[in-house]
């Protein structure tokens, strides 16, 4: 107890730790095999906290220190706390959200990624801010226009994949879709890349919305530049390739391209991903179909209407009963009972604009093969149609090793170049 006593006063004597406790401090949660940084501002009377791999800046925190050193700081946007101890040189502590506690130690300054392809200024193109409405939601982002833009100019509206991005579509401080649009811009190619819904500087309803709001939501910005431009596509990125199919269907798009798009059924998708990271995380092919039949079961059941099926009585491990658990909570979301019924399949035969469709060969997270035959065998004959599978390139079009989603931090690389040449030679051939 003496020893105790003793530290405590030891501490005291340097009257610092709630003042040390200032500035920016940085650490990394591990949440299924990925790293995740957090960067947190704790100075001034508005502190807030990043992450900054997924794209997230400025969100608000509320931070309680103490004399001896311990801090408390909670994110009431995303239902998180952090509490940690300050030990001169770090903050030790423990990250929780919902069920989760992490590990999570802080160290002073903020890391940077080395991010070569990030357009940086000055540019040889005008930035426009823009703001457009579908119902509720007020979507902002950037009309990149080129040197001599005129109506005759062909222009792109940008759909991010699923979860809440940016208009660059930025993770990992890879921003793709700034790369992509700067190089759109440099081939005389005007581009409108925005924030989602309920996400950046974007506003909308984020919790009862479907892929079909996010469609409409890309619609709007259709509507917005058809009062400028003549020839206006969607190009979209996983399951923004779903929504330029979408709307290609609904004959809204003069043109579009599909990077990695959704084009068999969501659960389809679902149960490819759950297959691969559950072989990734070493667990034995008996147990991996074992999961999957259930959760393909669980699927069929939601698509059906009917009561989805229990894991209880099956020989699965319980770390994955408890897995499945939390899935069944996630698929009562309107978003996933939509996500696992949609199926581009049976809309192909609708779609008469050209169309471009490119995927990586190592993407883990939309099968290349299945989709790109889907597309190959469904859209019409007569159709411009221009389908590639590229080798070596994962989901987020980076020069990999494996494909996995583990990788995308460590790779430099934001976008492949020579998929920047075959977007770009494309549209000009086009017009």
């Amino acid at each position: 107890m003496k020893r105790i006593v003793s530290i405590l006063a030891l501490l005291g004597a340097f009257v610092i730790p709630a003042f040390a406790q200032t500035g920016t401090w940085s650490g990394s949660i591990e949440v299924q095999g990925t790293r995740l940084s957090l960067v947190f501002h704790l100075d001034g009377e508005n502190p807030t906290v990043d992450s900054p791999d997924q794209g997230a800046r400025d969100i608000p925190i509320q931070v309680e220190k103490t004399a001896t050193g311990a801090i408390t700081i909670r994110i009431p946007s995303i239902g998180a706390t952090y509490e940690g101890t300050w030990m001169l040189t770090k903050i030790v502590g423990t990250f929780k959200q919902w069920t989760a506690s992490l590990p999570l130690t802080l160290t002073p300054g903020e890391p940077r990624l080395n991010r070569p392809q990030t357009p940086a200024g000055p540019f040889p193109y005008l930035l426009e801010e823009v703001s457009f409405r579908n119902g509720d939601a007020l979507l902002k982002g950037t009309l990149v226009l080129p040197e001599g833009c005129s109506r005759k100019t062909p222009v792109l509206v940008m759909v991010t994949g699923s979860g809440l991005q940016n208009r660059d579509e930025e993770i990992f401080e890879h921003k793709p879709f700034a790369v992509i649009a700067d190089a759109l811009a440099r081939a005389g190619i005007a581009t409108l890349r925005y924030d989602d819904r309920g996400f950046g500087e974007s506003t909308g309803d984020v919790i009862n919305c479907t892929t079909e709001d996010l469609k409409n939501d890309a619609l709007a910005g259709i509507r917005l530049l058809r009062e400028r431009f003549d020839k206006v596509g969607v190009l979209g990125h996983s399951e923004g390739g779903t929504i330029a199919l979408m709307l290609a269907a609904e004959g809204q798009a003069d043109f579009i391209i599909s990077l990695a798009g959704n084009v068999v059924s969501g659960g389809e998708t679902l149960l490819s991903q759950n297959r691969r990271a559950l072989a990734a995380a070493g667990f034995p092919a008996g147990t991996v179909d074992a999961y999957c039949t259930l959760l393909g079961r669980a699927f069929e059941a939601l698509v059906a209407g009917n009561p989805l099926p229990s894991a209880d009585g099956t020989d699965l491990p319980d770390a994955l009963k408890q897995n499945y658990q939390g899935a069944l909570q996630q698929l009562q979301t309107p978003y996933l009972r939509y996500f696992v019924a949609l199926d581009m399949r049976p809309l192909l035969g609708d779609i008469t604009c050209p169309v471009l469709a490119v995927n990586g060969s190592k993407d883990w997270q939309v099968e290349p093969e299945s989709n790109l035959d889907a597309l190959r065998s469904g859209l019409p004959a007569g159709t411009k149609v221009q389908i590639e599978c590229v080798e070596g390139l994962n989901h987020l079009f980076q020069h990999c090793t494996t494909g996995a989603p583990s990788e995308y931090k460590e790779i430099e690389e934001t976008f492949a170049p020579e998929v920047l040449e075959t977007l770009t030679s494309w549209v000009r051939e086009l017009f």
